[in-house]
């Protein structure tokens, strides 16, 4: 660790050491505070000073116990355990189930040689690192049932055919990451859509999201600015430096551990289609998995099923079966034994360690948040500046983003705070509309941003990239998009009309990059990425 860091260490902890000494001198409630924000804080100042994240994650966990508790030993150590780690286990165990799975069958098809001869069909196809990263963006694209699903299987795919190309592991990561959750969020047909119309009268969810959908700037914006800045070819920010040192010495890692992976293996049986096959099986079994879940034997329709159903039950329901068919796909292909494919278990598992030890103690900070009352906190800042109704949106944006930053989920941040933008807009519906596509777009920039966000860990892991990596060089492009999405909710709040708003909108994200592409270039060399 360097000198810097070591003294910005040094002040955080005296800063959390004073921060909980005064807690405990005031003696005063603090739940529905201020200081149910404070766990998540911390946690990600120390990972980002640090560049460490289970320690980090770990002590913002237990001060988050040590506040909800209120200072009490045997108090502190029943929140850490109970309301913290094991209820962080039990609630994501399907999502836990689900990533095994997924790490088992990449391995299966790297066994399988699947991934090699992909790879080498990709070398003879995709003839640019720029077809590589705007391949990784299609699919990310194409797969818009869910962001987990997302993440780790457009990961898989494309890591063989962006590794052919040097693109690093970080540019990977944030192509999946920046994809993922901003499809998710503007398309009809996917559990997002199906969580956020939860929170509207009966029968009228859909349509709400729908129309929502062009005023979610930071999603849509989100889109353009991959196709952009890849199509410029450039980068900048700590981007730049891992992208050149990817280009130039073939290094797709550049600092941190590297992620664990399951290397390819080399069979002449394999073929592409041993790679497609079990992807499309497992699509098409988690898409049936999720209607069904959600009662479409039930009588209910296609959209209302999506709107009913539990991902962490029906994904690991559909990979299941995926998993059972692909073995017996190989096994009777010969391209694996049923004893090779039993040994892909537990190098599967291997894989995933890391993530779910980032997503169990995600998990429970976002308990913490909730023992402290977090919700409250906000519905109560929120309700008290009911006078700036025109800026609203833009606040509303700010507030979605710091609380998505800080605790890790877009759909916790938008099941608070889509109550509150209705009733406070009940009689503006135009600016209703803009504040409500605000809040979700918040939700989908802060958790883009943040560190203990599930979908940032499921890329990292789906671009098997050290997940500090991924995080600090994601930031300056998720910030830029996130400015200028600030500046459309401010005019949108003026003017809610999304055929004019969205186009300047996007002209300002390429202007912009034409802007960044001329400092980048007079500072490095236009020679330089």
């Amino acid at each position: 660790m360097s000198k810097s860091r070591k003294i910005l260490l040094a002040v955080a902890v005296v800063a959390i050491v004073g921060l909980l000494a005064y807690a405990f001198i005031s003696g005063n409630n603090l739940v529905g505070t201020w200081w149910s924000l404070v766990p998540p804080v911390i946690a990600i100042g120390l990972a980002l000073i640090t560049k460490e994240v289970y320690s980090s994650l770990f002590i913002g966990i237990l001060s988050g116990a040590i506040l909800g508790s209120g200072f009490s030993f045997t108090g502190t150590m029943d929140t850490l355990i109970n309301d913290g780690l094991i209820s962080a286990v039990s609630g994501t165990a399907g999502i836990f189930i689900f990533l095994v799975i997924l790490g088992i069958l990449v391995a299966l098809v790297n066994k399988s040689g699947a991934s090699a001869a992909y790879g080498r069909w990709a070398e003879k196809h995709i003839k640019s690192r720029t077809g590589a990263m705007l391949s990784t963006f299609v699919l990310g694209v194409l797969i818009f049932i869910d962001d987990y699903f997302n993440c780790l299987t457009v990961g898989s795919v494309m890591r063989p055919v962006t590794d052919s190309h040097r693109v690093s592991r970080s540019k990977l990561s944030y192509i999946i990451d920046a994809t993922a959750a901003p499809i998710c969020m503007i398309a009809p047909i996917s559990s997002w859509a199906a969580a956020v119309s939860e929170y509207f009268p009966e029968g009228q969810g859909l349509a709400y999201f729908v129309r929502a959908i062009p005023f979610n700037f930071y999603s849509l914006l989100s889109l353009v600015f991959i196709i952009a800045i890849t199509l410029m070819k450039f980068d900048y920010g700590p981007m730049r430096l891992h992208e050149v040192n990817a280009k130039k010495n073939g290094d797709l890692y550049t600092s941190g551990e590297k992620a664990e992976a399951v290397e390819d293996s080399y069979n002449p049986k394999g073929k592409v289609i041993d790679l497609i096959l079990p992807i499309v099986v497992l699509i098409a079994i988690c898409v049936f998995a999720l209607v069904y879940v959600g009662g479409i034997f039930d009588g209910m329709s296609f959209i209302d099923a999506f709107g009913n159903t539990d991902a962490t039950v029906a994904l690991p329901w559909g990979s299941l079966i995926a998993l059972v068919l692909t073995i017996g796909y190989l096994a009777l292909r010969k391209v694996v034994t049923v004893k090779e494919a039993m040994e892909c278990i537990p190098k599967g598992f291997i894989a995933m360690v890391p993530a779910i030890l980032i997503l169990t103690f995600a998990t429970s900070l976002k308990n913490m948040t909730a023992t402290l009352d977090s919700t409250g906190f906000v519905e109560t800042a929120l309700s008290n500046a009911g006078a700036l109704a025109n800026f609203l949106p833009a606040i509303i944006f700010l507030v979605a983003c710091f609380i998505s930053f800080a605790t890790g989920t877009s759909w916790g941040t938008f099941g608070i705070l889509i109550p509150i933008v209705l009733a406070v807009f009940s009689k503006q519906p135009e600016l209703q509309m803009v504040a409500m596509s605000a809040c979700l777009a918040g939700s989908v920039c802060g958790d883009h941003c943040s560190p203990i966000s599930d979908t940032t860990i499921m890329s990292s892991a789906g671009g098997q990239c050290n997940h500090l990596n991924h995080v600090s060089t994601q930031l300056p492009y998720a910030i830029s998009v996130a400015v200028i999405s600030f500046v459309m909710y401010i005019v949108s709040g003026f003017v809610p009309n999304a055929f004019i708003v969205l186009p300047v909108g996007v002209v300002l994200t390429v202007g912009f990059l034409f802007i960044m592409k001329l400092i980048t270039a007079k500072k490095y060399g236009k020679g330089n990425i």
